[in-house]
């Protein structure tokens, strides 16, 4: 499952997998009679919820406003509804998306129409997938590292990235290859303890001890690039015949 940081408060689950899609939150009038307000977050719940959207209404008495926000930001909600005293009498309703910067996150629409609130929703929830999607793949691009020889393969995964290269495919190429990068990723930890006065404290802080992890096939990508000519394995020197993604194995 992939999840993407959204504001400072939490993750965001992408839409498809979230337990809850969408949680509305009431924000009561003070000293006043909240019934209506409610029922209102109910109706566009059972509308949503009709509509196959996963919504839930916390209408609980003994939490904030605020407390709810961030209990529903924690559990990566993708979209949250603010429906208070001011949204009651316009017939709107507040959405927060949580995978925007709090600058643009917020946005309102009109409520008077059922068809209208399902069709917007499902847009949102569709732009918070995409959004996701294209920030995860970012992600994962930036960490692959794409090398032809031995020498840079190590200092590669040392820097917490993946390693795309040419191999022969021979598992024995890859039993050496796990025995390896396993030996020099400790030796790598030990220059740089001996290099800090901190030592081990330092090399926790740093999240160094990880680098000892040997590195394994991860898998052989679907979409191949080009070899090079006359490839060869980044390894052992034999004939090359596919790209192929290594990493750590923590």
């Amino acid at each position: 499952m992939i999840m993407v940081h959204g504001d400072n408060k939490g993750l965001v689950l992408p839409p498809r997998v979230a337990p809850y899609q969408v949680v509305i939150v009431p924000i009561p009038y003070k000293d006043k009679d909240n019934a209506e307000l409610k029922k209102r977050c109910h109706t566009i719940a059972n509308v949503l919820g009709d509509a196959g959207v996963r919504v839930y209404v916390d209408d609980r008495e003994n939490y904030t406003p605020g407390w709810k926000y961030n209990h529903w930001e924690l559990k990566g909600v993708p979209i949250r509804f603010d429906i208070g005293p001011n949204d009651f009498e316009k017939e709107t309703v507040t959405v927060v998306r949580r995978d925007l910067d709090a600058k643009d996150k917020e946005n309102k629409f009109p409520i008077s129409s059922g068809e209208t609130i399902v069709k917007q929703t499902k847009e949102i929830l569709d732009k918070i997938h995409n959004s996701l999607l294209q920030k995860a793949k970012q992600a994962r691009d930036e960490r692959i590292t794409k090398v032809l020889q031995w020498s840079d393969f190590t200092p590669a995964l040392n820097q917490k990235n993946m390693v795309l290269a040419p191999w022969c495919s021979d598992s024995k190429c890859e039993d050496e290859i796990k025995d390896k990068s396993k030996k020099e990723g400790e030796k790598h930890i030990k220059a740089e303890t001996k290099n800090n006065n901190n030592n081990a404290e330092a090399v926790e802080e740093e999240g160094m001890e990880a680098l000892s992890g040997a590195a394994k096939s991860l898998c052989v990508p679907f979409e191949q690039p080009p070899l090079p000519e006359n490839p060869v394995c980044f390894h052992c020197g034999k004939v090359a015949n596919t790209w192929c993604m290594f990493g750590r194995s923590y």
